[in-house]
């Protein structure tokens, strides 16, 4: 079974893509889709697919966001500043800042609108059985039984998700290695950052435990939006 891990990047979405055997994670591989629509049609098709971007909006603005969002920064506790609140589906279709200021949204969710739109218009209450929405903070911090230290875009967070990601999959540390480090030395910084790769395999391995019926949601019950998309997040 082929599984994914899917993460926004500035050249439009980058794909941990793994072949799962077992227990285990086979082969593995990244690569860069311009749109979330060459992300399903990848070859090998991926069975399962983990992504790092809302699906289900709330009608609208709640303070703190969905319960899902709220669940998620209290797991999180520290690190819960990482968990933004999505925009409302009345200001969805908003090019301009200021009825998303209006809103209370965020510059950094405002930012992502356009890929939070390209990921609405394309899942289906049907998709939902193939893609769920992940975060790679609660990810991480189920690899290491604790929220991150240090934030993901220093030397110590890379290092410190490495680590994590190393010892949950011992048989490819070797391997992760040697493709983040030609990732980082080949690949432009404004094409692809190196936490978006950590941030795309971890979700990889939450896509596998998807598969595996062994992974955690919040809530444990989610409510649905108008469209009939759960709101919920897989870690």
């Amino acid at each position: 079974m082929w599984i994914a891990g899917v993460d926004g990047c500035k050249a439009g979405w980058v794909v941990a893509l793994a072949q799962v055997r077992g227990k285990r994670l086979g082969r593995l591989g990244v690569t860069i889709c311009p749109t979330i629509r060459d992300v399903l049609n990848l070859s090998p098709r991926p069975r399962i697919l983990a992504v790092d971007m809302p699906i289900g909006l709330l009608d609208r603005p709640q303070r703190g966001g969905r319960a899902c969002d709220q669940a998620a920064r209290r797991i999180l506790a520290r690190r819960a500043s990482c968990v933004f609140t999505p925009p409302s589906r009345r200001i969805l279709p908003a090019t301009t800042y200021g009825p998303a200021r209006r809103e209370g949204l965020s510059r950094q969710a405002f930012h992502i609108m356009p890929k939070i739109r390209e990921v609405d218009r394309v899942v289906t209450r049907r998709l939902q059985s193939r893609v769920f929405e992940a975060h790679p903070e609660l990810a991480f911090a189920r690899l290491a039984g604790r929220p991150m230290r240090f934030n993901k875009k220093t030397a110590a967070g890379r290092r410190e998700r490495l680590r994590g990601i190393t010892r949950a999959t011992p048989d490819l540390s070797a391997r992760i290695v040697k493709l983040l480090e030609a990732i980082m030395t080949t690949v432009p910084r404004r094409v692809l950052s190196p936490d978006d790769v950590l941030d795309a395999v971890v979700l990889a391995l939450t896509a596998m435990r998807i598969g595996r019926h062994e992974a955690l949601r919040v809530p444990e019950a989610p409510p649905r939006d108008r469209r009939g998309l759960r709101m919920e997040i897989w870690y």
